[in-house]
């Protein structure tokens, strides 16, 4: 009994994927990381150092502001837009609308 056969394993960790589904099995992962290393920083005693009250934290970055865009002009179209909204001009000799 306990989980000296494969086959047991095995199980759990189709169970699991039913359970939970493939897609959240990376987080909840993360998440028991995080969980296991915050426990073994707080029993060891070990863990990043702190802002005193007088400290202060360093500012942040400063972003840069965006460079302007080189503008173009923008023409005109030329031409007139088709009457029968196509984009391809009419055949030569071909009859147009409003003509007779």
């Amino acid at each position: 009994m306990g989980l000296d056969n494969p086959l047991h394993i095995a199980v759990i960790v189709v169970l699991v994927l039913l359970v939970f589904g493939a897609k959240r099995l990376p987080e909840i992962g993360r998440s028991l990381g995080s969980g296991m290393r915050e426990f073994k920083e707080s029993v060891t005693g070990e863990s990043k150092p702190t802002l005193g009250a007088g400290e202060q934290a360093p500012p942040p970055p400063v972003a840069q502001p965006p460079q302007p865009a080189a503008t173009q002009a923008v023409l005109p179209d030329p031409q007139p837009a088709s009457v029968a909204g196509s984009d391809r001009p009419a055949p030569p000799g071909a009859q147009t609308p409003g003509s007779a």
